[in-house]
């Protein structure tokens, strides 16, 4: 069974960060950044009340082969030292397997979707012509749901699904230090829970600026999430490289 958990996000806040070392613009400014986060996914998760848990083990170009449609994207609106933070990341990936016999079923197909959505807002301990760090505080919305087809067998055309959803409060730093007016290094870290045990998210990366609109970015970054309830399990820890483009308006 392939399981995903987002799989693919908040590189978000990380990526969105304002570039040059400039002068402050007045009044509200905003950048969106679709990014492409190349990660693995290890853990382990239990569902359909099944009494054990089983193990996740699966890298990128695992979960590429089985891969149906991802969305990833960011967004920043920023005031003066104030600042709203957006992220989303949603995931769909598939398999299938055939079963020992195939009395009960010839194979079963098998699809997992996970979605995990930030929302929070910032305010900047400390704002320079070389860049900020920002005290940031919000929540983040998960959902993950499999299910499970059969065919052919005794349980030809059955479908069975399983699904949990659940919201974490989440705090941390996020910030920028620019080395030049193109070059800048950025990175954040939040930490939290509530309907998980604990929910965590680092990430760093260096940015270039093509122009005062344009920038990319590329870094690494790392999330896990240790969520149970009723027989429903989702360990997990993401990590990979991360690729991304911020376009401020």
């Amino acid at each position: 069974m392939i399981c995903s958990g987002a799989q693919a996000a908040d590189v978000s806040p990380l990526l969105t960060q304002d570039p040059k070392p400039a002068e402050a613009p007045e009044g509200w400014t905003f950048s969106i950044a679709p990014y492409l986060w190349m990660a693995g996914i290890s853990g382990e998760t239990a569902q359909f009340g099944l009494p054990t848990t089983v193990d996740i083990d699966a890298d990128f170009g695992d979960i590429l082969d089985n891969l149906d449609f991802a969305f990833m994207a960011a967004g920043e609106a920023r005031y003066d030292r104030f600042s709203v933070i957006g992220d989303a990341i949603y995931v769909k990936v598939s398999a299938n397997g055939e079963t020992p016999l195939g009395i009960f079923a010839t194979d079963v197909d098998v699809t997992s979707e996970s979605f995990s959505g930030l929302l929070g807002i910032g305010y900047a301990l400390l704002d320079g012509p070389a860049g900020h760090l920002d005290i940031v505080g919000g929540a983040k919305l998960w959902s993950v749901d499999t299910t499970l087809s059969f065919n052919g067998g005794l349980l030809g055309g059955i479908e069975r699904s399983d699904s949990a959803t659940w919201v974490d409060g989440m705090v941390g730093l996020r910030g920028k230090y620019s080395f030049t007016p193109e070059i800048y290094l950025t990175g954040w870290g939040l930490v939290g829970g509530g309907g998980a045990d604990i929910d965590w998210d680092v990430a760093m990366g260096v940015g270039y600026d093509f122009n005062d609109r344009i920038s990319a970015i590329a870094g690494y970054r790392a999330l896990g999430v240790d969520y149970s309830d009723d027989g429903f399990v989702f360990d997990v820890v993401q990590q990979g490289p991360i690729l991304g483009l911020a376009v401020r308006f």
